[in-house]
């Protein structure tokens, strides 16, 4: 607690408070509603197994436009990325070096829970548990990474998409709209592969949002080059998301008309994964989300300046604060929770199989939560010191500064120095990328891989090499290899 009070002393005036709320808000919902929709049967063998209830409950379908939370997290993840790198080039720093720091917050916990899967599944192996089940369990505890996936296809093109943000504004995040709406057209007429690329354009566009936010916030008198053009175009090239209660008010009502209309017609009403359904709205990211998402916006703006005000006071802001030390971690044992618990209850013959939508059913929601929730807190406790020590770099081992630059600026160099210099920074780029597409097929693969494979090590093992490899060169990146000659 003393070191919240001091954590929470030291945050600077000018701090959006309310974007770290979001933040943490969105994975405690995530979470929350990923326990209360778990229908746990028994299959034929009398083995525990667990589904989505929602197919059962279709009166449940409009409550997912409020559970379905993952926009607010790319939203404010682009608000954060967006003043990290501002913070970092105007030190000097490049984009590599930025990518390294803001991977290795996310990629230390993802590491750790990959590794004890892996291990845990192993010593299941051996001892003569079935290579299917260990990668059904293996496959449940890893569904969270499906959204990391996404996640680190979108930071490695924060610099560049920020750059045609500084230069177009909100036409950027219309446009990518505008391809969602292509993709989903694509797969609405031929194969459904159509819409594989909406998994970039659209968290790219929501995360082109937290942009306009922190300019909004950071330049409130500054807008694009330009004067020239008509006053509309002006409008939609604007940096600034304009955060009045007027300008939310529009946001929310327009965003619910369009999505009422939208999963009125050829869109489903459930923003979240319902098997069966003619096609999913987050997986890959639909129109239908997209105007979602502009409703949430609308909301978040119409409640900033009371959540503000709230987040002032000392005790709320230390909960955030100590929510978002290890939000990661949260997100991604919340799962195997589950299998804990689920197993524990098995292992004693406590486990209630209640019919799903039953009266039974649903009062269980509420001791199953509470129970999970316990079980989580000592994953939390156990796993996110993991995710709490990862900070900003200081200086590296070898000498060079914190933003992985050789030298401060001005410092002269020969021409043969200058250019060493230019394509040691080109290698490191190369590197960087080549490690960061390294994850994402690895955790790809691993999503792609049916639940029922055999798989003893609980993840395919081809993905578990590629992940480790990639992530093992941005930790060797990150230590300062590779950035002197």
């Amino acid at each position: 607690m003393r070191r919240l009070r001091q954590l929470a002393a030291r945050t600077p005036a000018g701090r959006e408070r309310y974007v770290d709320l979001l933040r943490a808000l969105a994975i405690v919902m995530v979470v929350l509603g990923h326990w209360a929709v778990a229908a746990i049967s028994e299959d034929p063998t009398g083995r525990p197994t667990a589904r989505s209830a929602l197919p059962d409950l279709p009166w449940a379908y409009p409550l997912t436009w409020v559970a379905q939370v993952m926009p607010v997290f790319f939203l404010v993840g682009g608000y954060a990325n967006a003043a990290s790198l501002a913070s970092r080039r105007a030190a000097g720093g490049d984009a590599v070096s930025w990518l390294l720091d803001r991977g290795a917050r996310l990629l230390r916990p993802t590491t750790a829970l990959l590794l004890v899967i892996a291990a845990g599944a192993a010593v299941a192996s051996l001892a003569g548990v079935e290579a299917t089940l260990v990668r059904t369990v293996g496959w449940f505890a890893t569904i969270p990474l499906w959204f990391l996936a996404a996640y680190l296809v979108v930071v490695p093109l924060a610099p560049a998409m920020y750059a045609l943000h500084r230069r177009f504004g909100l036409l950027v995040p219309l446009a990518l709209a505008a391809l969602v709406a292509a993709g989903d057209l694509g797969r609405a007429l031929g194969p459904a592969e159509l819409a594989l690329p909406n998994y970039v354009f659209g968290w790219l566009a929501v995360h082109q949002l937290g942009f306009a936010w922190r300019d909004a916030r950071a330049e409130p008198a500054t807008e694009p080059p330009g004067r020239h053009n008509a006053p509309a175009l002006r409008g939609v090239r604007t940096r600034r998301l304009p955060l009045s209660r007027r300008a939310g008010g529009a946001a929310l009502l327009g965003g619910l008309t369009a999505t009422v209309l939208l999963t009125a017609g050829p869109y489903p009403v459930s923003m979240l994964n319902v098997p069966g359904e003619r096609l999913d709205n987050a997986a890959p990211p639909s129109l239908a989300l997209l105007t979602l998402t502009t409703a949430q916006l609308g909301l978040i703006l119409l409640l900033r300046d009371p959540a503000e005000r709230w987040l002032r006071r000392s005790r709320p802001w230390q909960a955030v604060i100590a929510v978002n030390a290890v939000v990661l971690t949260v997100f991604l044992w919340h799962l195997t929770a589950a299998i804990l618990l689920v197993g524990a209850l098995d292992a004693a013959g406590l486990l209630p199989t209640p019919p799903v939508g039953s009266a039974a059913w649903l009062a269980w929601r509420v001791p199953w939560v509470l129970m999970l929730t316990v079980v989580l807190a000592a994953l939390v406790a156990a796993f996110g010191p993991v995710e709490a020590r990862t900070g900003p770099r200081g200086r590296s081992r070898h000498g060079g500064r914190a933003d992985g630059s050789a030298a401060p600026p001005g410092r002269p160099r020969g021409d043969g120095r200058a250019d060493g210099h230019r394509w040691r920074a080109t290698a490191r780029g190369a590197l960087a990328a080549a490690g960061f597409a390294a994850m994402v097929y690895a955790l790809v693969v691993n999503a792609e891989t049916p639940r029922s494979a055999p798989e003893p090590l609980g993840v395919p093992a081809s993905a578990l090499v590629a992940y480790l490899a990639g992530a093992g060169v941005l930790r060797l990146l990150r230590s300062g290899w590779g950035s002197r000659g």
